[in-house]
């Protein structure tokens, strides 16, 4: 009996050694493992055709870059008022229109004007009055046909009469208007040159007691860019810092400024205070265009400089190639600053002043996708 269990086990033992056999045949080889493969790494064939360039240093000042809108110097705003009430019977002017100084600009009937001419030409009238009986009280008093007080009486008269025309007078000249005024019209001009920002009047309309603004002219050679800065970005915004001025419109075209107001109060939303930049106005600059200001600090930095043909913009990011042992070129990620006047690029981080890369990143870019 125990020879024919030992006989049984080891059949079972050979045929289980033979099944093994049999599958380690027919399986795949084991896969070989390849660790620590540097994917920044690029190999080339003939490094040579690649010019290398030297990234340089330079001296630059520190960078805040927002953005803003154009407004008016609301010193430069001035009011056109009428002091006339009445009712406007033409309008010569419009908004957005370049006015001269001394240009008529409306029109209007009014009772206030004819009211005044009126008073005017009574007070006229009451000191010519006042002066013939002065002059005839004084040939009495030289005569001794009359006495002192009454020659003072009269002179008295006299004087109160001027004043009375002298105030009739100031009067009318507030309303825009002369004594000699007969049909009640007065018309409102232009006190000083330049662009109708603001008007407040229609066709045929009332125009309000006196004191109305009917338009607001604006003197449009000095602009003001006016910036929202967040609260964190402050520190490095200070009075009579340079900026920089580029608009949406002419992207192509940079305005030179100075910082003359920071703003006292923070958005309590955006956390963000106002900052206005003086510009003086070329004659490109229209009130709201956008505008991508650019603060410039007073203290200088040393930044790194390459040709901006090294620098390829990839997936939002920058980077540069630089030059590795055996044919072989390695990606390097870098922070981009601002471009520079003869085809530079400067960097912020990333890259030192004296290492080499290669001169036009995007040629060895294709090179490599080939």
């Amino acid at each position: 009996m125990t020879t024919r269990i030992c006989i049984a086990i080891s059949l079972c033992v050979a045929c289980a050694k033979a099944h093994a056999l049999d599958a380690a045949a027919g399986a795949p080889p084991p896969a070989q493992v390849v660790s620590d493969v540097d994917l920044t790494l690029l190999s080339v064939d003939h490094p040579e055709q690649f010019p290398l360039a030297t990234a340089a240093a330079r001296e630059s000042s520190p960078e805040l870059i927002v953005t803003g809108v154009v407004a008016p110097d609301v010193n430069r705003n001035v009011p056109v008022v009428s002091m006339a009430s009445g009712r406007v019977i033409a309008i010569y002017a419009r908004v957005g229109d370049f006015v001269r100084k001394g240009q008529v600009l409306l029109r209007l009937r009014s009772d206030d004007v004819s009211g005044g001419v009126s008073d005017y030409r009574k007070a006229v009238t009451d000191e010519a009055l006042a002066r013939a009986q002065f002059e005839r009280t004084k040939d009495l008093y030289e005569h001794g046909a009359a006495a002192k007080s009454d020659l003072e009486v009269a002179q008295n008269a006299e004087d109160k009469a001027k004043v009375d025309v002298q105030t009739k007078a100031e009067h009318l000249r507030l309303l825009g208007t002369a004594g000699d005024n007969e049909s009640g019209f007065v018309s409102l001009a232009a006190p000083v040159s330049g662009v109708i920002t603001d008007q407040q009047v229609t066709g045929a309309a009332g125009l309000q007691a006196l004191g109305s603004t009917a338009f607001t002219i604006s003197d449009l050679s000095r602009v003001w860019i006016v910036c929202d800065v967040y609260e964190n970005d402050l520190p490095g915004v200070r009075m009579g810092d340079a900026a920089e001025v580029r608009l949406n419109a002419y992207p192509g075209q940079v305005l030179k400024g100075t910082i003359g107001n920071i703003g006292a109060v923070l958005d309590p939303n955006l956390r963000t205070a106002k900052v206005r930049i003086e510009v003086l106005n070329p004659g490109i600059l229209r009130l709201g265009m956008f505008a991508t200001a650019t603060f410039l600090g007073q203290k200088k930095e040393t930044h790194t400089v390459v040709p901006a043909s090294a620098v390829l913009h990839l997936h939002d990011r920058d980077w540069v190639y630089l030059p590795a042992p055996k044919n072989r070129f390695r990606r390097v990620e870098v922070a981009a600053g601002r471009a520079l006047d003869g085809s530079l690029q400067e960097i912020k981080s990333g890259l030192e002043p004296g290492q080499q890369l290669v001169a036009d990143a995007l040629v060895l870019d294709h090179a490599v996708e080939q």
